[in-house]
């Protein structure tokens, strides 16, 4: 069921497309570059690298929707992935001088596999950010401070007016667990 609504989605943002809609092309944007420009970040590309190519696959997205015979046979995001990648190894190719693509640089990233990794890896970080907005507090600044800002277990003793680093390491513990429960029941919820 909702593979069919994805598939009458990408025609609409398809047809939106080929009429010039604003809104087509931002919906567009917005759900397919975040994974591009990882993609490309990943394989020593600038986020202006990133740009530029996803700009060029939308341009052979917009010619190929103008083209009568065109029919998407996979996904809108699959597809634009694959240009994607296609362009950013082309470019890699120029760039360094190779004249033909190894078939190690072919392999470097399977699209549809690699796809497939990055959602769900989006979706458990947004799960992650849903435990951790739901675990409340001293919790979830205990564990920023500690994980995201660096601090010592001596400043968050201090911070919170534990008696020693020992108890305030405790205290993170207990609130990891509680994470992690949060985290997995919501992450079983959604399977």
């Amino acid at each position: 069921m909702k593979q069919n609504q994805d598939i009458t989605r990408d025609r609409e943002l398809l047809l939106g497309l080929a009429k010039g809609d604003d809104k087509s092309l931002e919906i567009i944007y917005s759900e397919n570059f975040p994974v591009v420009l990882r993609m490309i970040l990943q394989h020593n590309g600038s986020e202006d690298d990133a740009k530029d190519v996803f700009q060029e696959a939308i341009i052979v997205l917009y010619e190929k929707v103008h083209n009568s015979d065109f029919t998407l046979s996979s996904r809108l995001k699959t597809f634009l992935y694959s240009v994607c990648r296609h362009l950013w190894l082309k470019k890699m190719q120029r760039t360094y001088g190779l004249y033909a693509l190894s078939p190690e640089l072919e392999e470097i990233i399977p699209a549809t596999e690699a796809l497939d990794d990055h959602a769900a890896k989006d979706e458990q970080f947004r799960i992650m950010e849903g435990a951790m907005g739901s675990i409340g507090q001293p919790c979830q600044t205990i564990l920023e401070d500690y994980y995201l800002h660096k601090k010592s277990m001596q400043e968050i003793a201090e911070k919170f007016g534990y008696t020693n680093a020992e108890n305030a390491k405790n205290q993170k513990y207990k609130c990891l667990m509680r994470l992690k429960k949060l985290f997995f029941d919501q992450y079983n919820t959604s399977l």
